[in-house]
């Protein structure tokens, strides 16, 4: 061969001035290496312009294409033409993307066929769609910041603090359409034609106990409490019949018990997959006020009033629930209230695998309706972020300022189930740990909780961390709750649903709370006040060597 590279002849590479006027960076040079290994996986970072962005979809999404479409513009989708599941290689590349780029940073896959149990199964099967940050901007309609996650996230969430009114998010009804303008209907399945097992649904993690359906909103109702719908794990246990997992206290795990206390045998629902990223976000967020609402809540009209635009539903085939029209799929059947089936075990949100369960609900399936090919989602729980979280963020920094009204911002990694840190502006001794009580009290997720003063950044982990090494006494500054409500799945507890807890005060120690009569000043905040213009000196000299960052996926 002569000295010309193997990569410099590969259709599916990009040379060093694209590379360099494309602003791709590591995205470009990461395609070349994949496309020269012969995956034929492509990241379209590479053709990323502003005229791609500028003629993408844009919010409100009415499809979970468009969205994609959207994402795909700005660099954060990796299309992948094969992978063999049956050697688990997409959730070993999650995992990989993940260890590379990080949580908040991480592309979405995208991978066209998929091999399961032996055979080829065309997808799509799409994974970490909201994993970016830049993904909680895209999803409401806000310009994301370029090379700044944070300040995007920011971005986004003030936006969605303008929609609150009076805490709640505003409402608009859904619009029934017909049945020949609904997308979910191109395909309609019934009896002895349906068979779920030849779709793209995946085993995610070895020691799963089967393949599972797992980022379906799952339509429910009663008379007490009226429409929900959420996301609930659906293990594929044969061509007509899944597992049907709520969890005890979870919106339709009330439905159910309800409609059984009522003589009922069976219960109605219809499962969405593929819905569209604000629906998505409801049904696996606590977005609904069903705590202080008297009367019933339509989570469809509060996607409507998030989305600025009605969402366009129509009638499931088999039974009285109104979906989402333009859904990827809609599998429909009946859960039998006196027939239990062992499920699981399943990879979880702890990062650990969850248990089997010896009595799980089912869910019989009646009909099956889909577009033509459809795309399917699967999330990877405890691996990566499965959904936007400015929404909850926004609802919980506003109403529990009502309970801490010193409170400024609350954020729980994603990465670090039960962790949350809690930022006041404290006015009086014994404030801090106040605050940390009362929502560790309150909150089952929230297992540590670490409240900082007003001047620690909670996006910022690292900060958050030396708050903890240089403000926090650990004799003087932290509660112990010996029981407190916990999480069910968390792997650490003896007994579900309760849990021993943790407040870290990291703020300031007052005398009055045996700190120390002076705490010094920060380094960075003294050179900010004694010496401002060398920040601006630094910029005009060096702004440009700063400044000059490689980036992939939006990452710097």
């Amino acid at each position: 061969m002569s000295e010309k590279r193997a990569s410099d002849t590969n259709d599916n590479t990009v040379s060093r001035r694209s590379l360099l006027a494309g602003g791709a960076g590591l995205a470009a040079l990461s395609a070349q290496v994949l496309a020269g290994s012969g995956s034929g996986a492509t990241w379209p970072a590479v053709s990323a312009s502003a005229a791609a962005i500028r003629n993408s979809p844009k919010y409100p999404f009415d499809t979970f294409r468009d969205y994609i479409e959207a994402i795909e513009a700005y660099g954060l989708v990796l299309r992948i033409p094969r992978i063999d599941q049956d050697k688990f290689e997409i959730t070993a590349l999650m995992y990989r993307l993940i260890d590379q780029y990080g949580w908040y940073e991480a592309p979405c896959i995208l991978a066209e066929e998929v091999k399961i149990d032996g055979e080829w199964v065309k997808g799509p099967v799409i994974c970490n769609p909201y994993g970016h940050w830049y993904t909680e901007a895209i999803v409401f309609g806000v310009e994301p910041i370029i090379n700044d996650g944070v300040g995007t996230y920011r971005k986004a969430m003030a936006r969605l603090d303008k929609m609150l009114v009076k805490g709640d998010f505003p409402q608009i009804p859904p619009v029934e359409i017909e049945r020949d303008k609904a997308k979910c209907k191109q395909v309609v399945l019934t009896g002895d034609d349906i068979d779920l097992t030849k779709f793209a649904f995946i085993k995610s993690n070895p020691a799963d106990s089967r393949r599972y359906i797992n980022t379906g909103s799952s339509f429910t109702e009663g008379p007490e409490i009226g429409k929900n719908f959420g996301t609930y794990r659906c293990e594929l246990r044969g061509p007509r019949l899944l597992g049907f997992n709520s969890e005890p206290n979870q919106t339709a795990w009330r439905t159910l018990m309800a409609a059984k206390e009522r003589g009922e045998k069976t219960v109605q629902v219809s499962i969405i997959v593929g819905q569209d990223p604000i629906v998505w976000i409801i049904s696996g967020s606590r977005i609904a006020n069903r705590r202080s609402k008297q009367q019933p809540v339509d989570e469809l009209a509060i996607a409507g009033g998030m989305r600025g635009k009605a969402i366009e539903v129509v009638k499931s085939e088999t039974n009285h629930h109104l979906v989402p029209a333009h859904s990827e799929m809609v599998i429909e059947g009946e859960v039998p209230l006196d027939e239990f089936m062992p499920e699981g075990p399943f990879g979880e949100m702890y990062h650990y695998l969850g248990a089997r369960r010896e009595e799980n609900f089912i869910l019989r399936v009646k009909a099956v309706t889909h577009r033509k090919d459809p795309w399917l989602m699967n999330m990877f729980t405890g691996v990566t972020r499965g959904v936007c979280t400015g929404p909850s963020a926004v609802m919980y920094n506003t109403n529990l300022k009502r309970l801490v009204p010193g409170l400024i911002e609350l954020h729980s990694p994603v990465d670090t189930t039960g962790l949350t840190y809690i930022r006041i502006k404290k006015t009086r001794p014994g404030e801090g740990i106040e605050a940390g009580k009362k929502l560790a009290a309150i909150i089952p997720i929230f297992k540590i909780v670490v409240v900082v003063d007003e001047d620690i950044d909670v996006l910022d982990s690292t900060q958050v961390n030396m708050a903890i090494g240089s403000r926090w006494q650990p004799f003087s500054a932290s509660y112990i709750f010996e029981e407190a409500r916990g999480m069910p799945l968390d792997p650490s507890t003896v007994e579900r649903y309760k849990s021993s807890k943790i407040v870290i005060d990291a703020t300031r120690q007052w005398p009055e709370e045996g700190g120390p009569e002076t705490f010094p000043e920060l380094n960075r905040t003294l050179l900010e006040e004694l010496a401002p213009e060398s920040f601006e000196l630094v910029e005009q000299k060096w702004g440009d060597i700063i400044m000059r960052k490689i980036t992939t996926f939006g990452k710097t």
